[in-house]
């Protein structure tokens, strides 16, 4: 079964974006490699999207994720990007049926909300956060408030030398 894997990176207190989704102070020097990200790309088929991220993304320039199968949840019929499909279905409902599919595993690119949504649906199973090095004191946390416990085990733990530090988990079921 393909793997779902929220692949993100946040401010050292928690916020993957602004109040605004601005996300400016992610943009940074990086060391060689960046922080792993072109192997991830390569072990993914499919991006999974919530709406107002995918609407940040593209006031940045990014229309879509290339050679991947772009996923928007969206609560209301949308026009987009050239290969975006746009989904109103229950997010957890979608993605039980998109694992059983073959295919690489599948990047949850955010947000939050969508984030905490597949989390409680049971279809998150690892969680790859880059803490950067920067308090930003308000934002949009790492995945929406809500009354939930889930257990993380830690598989892996990576400094990189400009304090950026990742850290894997895969999530217990």
């Amino acid at each position: 079964m393909r793997k779902v894997v929220y692949y993100v990176a946040t401010s050292a207190d928690g916020f993957i974006a602004r109040p605004d989704g601005d996300v400016a102070w992610l943009d940074r020097p990086q060391p060689s490699g960046g922080y792993g990200m072109v192997a991830f790309y390569r072990s993914v088929d499919t991006v999974l999207l919530g709406r107002k991220t995918h609407e940040v993304g593209r006031r940045m320039g990014q229309e879509s994720y290339a050679g991947k199968r772009n996923v928007v949840f969206s609560r209301r019929s949308r026009k987009g990007s050239p290969g975006v499909e746009f989904v109103r279905e229950d997010p957890g409902a979608f993605v039980r049926t998109l694992r059983g599919a073959a295919g690489k595993d599948i990047w949850l690119v955010g947000g939050g909300a969508l984030a905490g949504a597949l989390l409680d649906a049971a279809q998150v199973d690892e969680i790859v956060v880059h803490v950067v090095p920067i308090l930003i004191g308000e934002g949009i946390p790492l995945f929406a408030p809500r009354r939930r416990s889930a257990s993380l085990r830690l598989v892996s733990s990576r400094p990189f030398p400009d304090g950026v530090v990742r850290k894997r988990y895969s999530v217990s079921r």
